[in-house]
């Protein structure tokens, strides 16, 4: 059976309003054409689904049995074409660890303001992409390199590298910074999937630290606050997720973070010219 979503509409307008002529006024189109469109409907059901009454019409058995249907499905296709529209209204911002530190509820502020017609969704979605690749949102912020095949990335800022340990470590406690060498001294945290540290970071030092795997932020900054570990992260990371237990400190000599949007190549979506400018100006 193939029938239309329109002799679906129009059915159920009838049976709401109880008449063809009330359906067409509601539907804004002749009683003619109701007409025609649910007894095209009933022919492909092979049954009445309404019968006139001196009032109107109302509903059959079968026309009875299948309501509560065609109300589901109307419903879902009504939620699909919100879907949809709303895409044109939103741009969701993925992230995987952090967004941008102390930069973003200033984004979030100042978009609100300039941008009335697009809301600006931040995602937090723990994959490589911050959640572009699965879909989840339209622009990514990462701090790794993406597929250059498959995105498009632009870099929006540096961030200051810091290590994280303990807040009651006996040796680093009273420092105001420390540098890569000492750090490669420690067990250090690592997420190898969306952290920006791995080991290529000590490749020129006299040995590499060894190393334990984390699965998230949440884990990585368990296991630091537990003092079985530290960590090395974006300067991001200790705004969005400062935690009692857990000290952050500059490495004077570690590498700056690039901080990159990045968006599927062959889909840029709306805004993403206005949100390059708008995050470009903050690291500015």
């Amino acid at each position: 059976m193939d029938w239309s979503l329109r002799e679906l509409r129009f059915f159920i307008a009838a049976v709401e309003s109880g008449s063809f002529t009330d359906a067409a006024i509601s539907l804004r189109v002749s009683q003619a054409s109701v007409s025609r469109t649910i007894a095209a409907l009933e022919q492909r059901v092979g049954e009445p689904l309404l019968r006139r009454v001196p009032s109107g019409c109302e509903p059959t058995a079968t026309g009875r049995q299948l309501l509560p249907d065609v109300r589901r499905l109307l419903a879902e296709v009504n939620r699909f074409t919100d879907a949809v529209r709303s895409r044109h209204g939103v741009l969701r911002l993925g992230y995987a660890w952090a967004a941008l530190g102390a930069h973003t509820p200033v984004l979030q502020r100042t978009w609100a303001a300039e941008h009335p017609e697009r809301e600006l969704h931040l995602i937090r979605h723990n994959s490589p992409t911050g959640g572009l690749q699965e879909g989840v949102c339209d622009v990514a912020i990462v701090r790794r390199p993406v597929d250059e095949r498959r995105f498009g990335s632009i870099v929006v800022g540096l961030e200051r590298r810091l290590v994280a340990f303990s807040a009651d470590d006996p040796a680093w406690s009273r420092r105001r910074q420390l540098s890569m060498a000492e750090v490669a001294e420690r067990v250090i945290v690592i997420d190898s999937r969306t952290g920006t540290t791995s080991t290529d970071l000590w490749a020129d030092a006299e040995h590499r630290p060894r190393v334990t795997e984390s699965s998230d932020v949440d884990e990585w900054l368990d296991t630091i606050a537990a003092g079985t570990g530290v960590g090395t992260t974006a300067e991001a990371t200790a705004h969005h997720h400062a935690r009692r237990g857990i000290a952050f400190r500059p490495i004077k000599d570690g590498p700056r973070i690039p901080v990159m949007l990045a968006w599927w190549k062959d889909n840029p979506p709306g805004g993403l010219a206005e949100l390059i400018d708008a995050v470009t100006a903050l690291y500015s």
